[in-house]
């Protein structure tokens, strides 16, 4: 999902746009708000709202962390303390105003209650709980309603959780980095650092922006990797995942500390269970035909769990078994102006007999981050 991008292209709009002329500019700057809920607020989709009267921004707000304000509260309330009158104002909102007692209270009743008089929302929500009930809540009290005004930027904005309302699963990006000739590195395994500081940089901000992130047991005991955010300031930390099938994770590893792991293992090993349980981490038994974890039940769990997105970064045989189990929606590569001759590959697929036999992606966008390349594939 390239959040980042559009929170990027949208940063000068909310910086200047001052005057409301229309509904495509006013949803342009409830994005921008949306997307200043970028790292928080999980499991809860990134929301934004704009209160305007005659073309005059009267309030924003977005979403705040699970179990704080919603979009539509969170600019109420920056009336409030503005001592703003809001009643026959247009709220704009990038996703329908729920309907239902959750956490927070309804947003739609807030609405009317605020006595808002129109209400343009760019995309209706999936979630069962309110897929149109909101709207119509507002349309019985008597406000004026209109839907899909920058539907698709909306729908963009949170693909993961989208995924998770329509699939049952979590949007699932695949992040690599790689030279030019494939090799994410050496044979001897040694890979840092085949990418600059820069697209590193860039990479922990998609971390922070995901739900979760998934490692195998091999790239676990090869780096010991912390997988967490450090390159970017947030107040939330993903949730660390380790797919190991025969439970080998040392109770040492990095990825354990402070608690919280989840760790998805193919049979039961109980002593080993009872001493990451002691290190704050939870195992969860999901084994294939093969006696390998089932990566798709994987998701579906995840998706049960309230995981929107999930960020993989992994060694080339996980890689390879998440793509061959058709677990993965887009790819994140980041390549770097050099060559590494006989090395690991991305991903161990494989060998096809024919070239109709192979996987499509299709670019979603291409840059250059520091000295290398970043592009995000996607798949059809």
């Amino acid at each position: 999902m390239l959040v980042l991008l559009l929170k990027q292209n949208l940063k000068i709009r909310l910086q200047t746009s001052v005057h409301i002329t229309n509904d495509i500019d006013a949803m342009h700057y409830v994005l921008a708000q949306a997307g200043k809920g970028l790292f928080i607020t999980s499991p809860n989709p990134r929301v934004g709202c704009v209160i305007v009267r005659e073309g005059q921004v009267l309030a924003v707000g977005h979403t705040q962390p699970a179990g704080f304000a919603h979009a539509e509260a969170a600019a109420l309330q920056d009336a409030a303390a503005r001592g703003v009158a809001v009643h026959g104002a247009t709220a704009y909102v990038s996703l329908e105003p729920c309907s239902h007692q959750g956490r927070t209270p309804p947003c739609a009743d807030a609405l009317i209650a605020a006595g808002i008089s129109r209400v343009v929302v760019a995309i209706g929500d999936p979630n069962p709980l309110v897929a149109g009930q909101g709207l119509a809540r507002l349309r019985a009290a008597g406000i004026t309603v209109e839907c899909g005004v920058l539907e698709q930027e909306a729908r963009e904005m949170n693909s993961g959780f989208f995924s998770r309302m329509e699939r049952g699963r979590p949007w699932v990006r695949m992040k690599i980095a790689a030279s030019l000739d494939g090799g994410t590195a050496l044979n001897n395994g040694s890979s840092q650092w085949i990418t600059s500081a820069p697209a590193r940089d860039d990479g922990h901000a998609w971390r922070a922006q995901a739900c979760a992130i998934l490692t195998g047991i091999g790239t676990v005991m090869q780096d010991d990797p912390q997988l967490n955010v450090r390159a970017v300031e947030t107040s939330r930390q993903p949730r660390r995942i380790v797919v190991d099938s025969q439970l080998q994770i040392s109770p040492q590893a990095r990825v354990l500390k402070g608690g919280g792991t989840w760790i998805f293992a193919a049979q039961s090993y109980p002593e080993r269970e009872a001493v990451l349980r002691e290190q704050g981490a939870e195992v969860i038994v999901l084994p294939n035909p093969a006696g390998k974890v089932d990566l798709a039940e994987l998701l579906n769990e995840l998706g049960r769990r309230q995981i929107n997105e999930l960020h993989v970064e992994a060694g080339f045989k996980l890689n390879g078994s998440l793509l061959r189990a058709s677990c993965v929606d887009e790819l994140l590569l980041y390549l770097a102006p050099s060559l590494l001759g006989p090395a690991q590959g991305m991903a161990k697929l494989p060998e096809l007999s024919d070239l109709s036999l192979r996987q499509q992606l299709r670019f979603h966008d291409v840059r250059q981050i520091g000295p290398d390349l970043r592009i995000l594939a996607r798949f059809n």
